[in-house]
């Protein structure tokens, strides 16, 4: 057995060979991991949560649970294992998904190019809307991270039921991979010359996409959600929508080491000085994270300043799980009609 479940309490029943428990509810790296110092580890957790953990071995590296099968979501890491306390809702639209209901389906189009801002080959999934007519102009969303939102977020899935049901507007989704997130992502000016010079060109000369601000929008989680954020907020001239999951706003300028940990928070006072009055933002974040607190204040600042927005939070953590259902909300906040 795996762990034992009573009320909020989880026992979680150590395999041979673990010494320490890690997890959401240490942020995985951030904290060091729980110790094993008796028969079994015991934690209080939120009711209704989806919680992902892993045990560390005498290496000291993490492993998966042997004796659980229900696997996560996470597409870097092998070893995460989940428990749900009580039930822990999905979106009804993820629901209809995974009944494999029958919908009309966008198209999925593959881009590679060399880059020229940032080093290396480039890759870009393009998802065109059911009944894609090129005499139109579609809004479109550039997406970070694109290629997890792609596969494992299954955003393009989640639209086409979305459109099949008329809640939202159809829409083209660029889905961009990153060569190197930790660089491009951390609030990088560069981001922008690479979206402006390099992506713009090669979308708005193949799609019929929209080229007013109001018809263009970023979407990204963690990393990919403080870049999206931090890009149209300086640029109303060309974003009017951003949406973000668990955004990783725990980060400064001219810092020479990567840190989304413990830097400060720099983008609070930023556009505490310089409101985004222009943008739309969809903002969510898992209450078993790090980065809560710090979306928290986010979404009070954008209150405060009365930028029109949408704050949702979700018993989980920093993880697929949370970002996935997080997406059709975000979906009918930013597209609804």
């Amino acid at each position: 057995m795996a762990f034992e479940v009573h009320g909020q309490k989880v026992r979680f029943l150590p395999p041979v060979g673990a010494v320490a428990l890690t997890g959401d509810f240490n942020d995985w790296h951030r904290s060091a991991p729980v110790p094993l110092d008796a028969p079994y580890i015991e934690l209080e957790l939120p009711r209704n949560s989806w919680v992902e953990y892993a045990w560390i071995g005498e290496d000291g590296k993490p492993f998966a649970d042997p004796d659980n099968p229900q696997k996560s979501l996470n597409p870097w890491w092998n070893y995460p294992r989940a428990i749900q306390l009580g039930t822990y809702e999905l979106h009804r639209v993820l629901k209809l998904m995974n009944s494999k209901k029958d919908v009309p389906k966008g198209e999925v189009h593959r881009h590679t190019w060399e880059g020229t801002v940032f080093l290396g080959t480039r890759r870009a999934y393009v998802y065109t809307p059911p009944g894609y007519d090129a005499s139109q102009k579609y809004p479109v969303f550039y997406v970070q991270d694109g290629v997890a939102f792609f596969r494992t977020g299954r955003l393009g899935e989640i639209a086409d039921l979305l459109i099949a049901e008329q809640k939202i507007q159809p829409a083209v989704f660029v889905f961009l991979e990153p060569n190197d997130r930790t660089i491009e992502y951390y609030l990088n000016d560069d981001y922008y010359t690479f979206l402006s010079t390099e992506v713009f060109p090669l979308i708005e000369s193949t799609y019929s996409v929209r080229t007013d601000a109001e018809g263009r929008g970023m979407w990204g989680a963690s990393l990919g959600g403080l870049i999206s954020l931090y890009t149209t907020s300086k640029h109303p001239e060309v974003f009017q929508h951003v949406v973000t999951h668990s955004g990783a706003f725990l980060a400064e300028p001219g810092r020479e080491d990567f840190d989304a940990y413990e830097a400060h928070p720099w983008l609070l006072d930023h556009l505490k000085e310089h409101p985004p009055l222009h943008l739309r933002i969809s903002m969510d974040t898992g209450t078993i994270e790090w980065l809560c607190s710090v979306n928290r204040k986010m979404a009070a600042l954008m209150q405060d300043l009365k930028v029109p927005h949408q704050y949702r939070e979700y018993h989980s953590g920093h993880n697929w799980v949370t970002w996935r259902n997080a997406i059709p909300e975000a979906m009918l906040y930013i597209l609804g009609v």
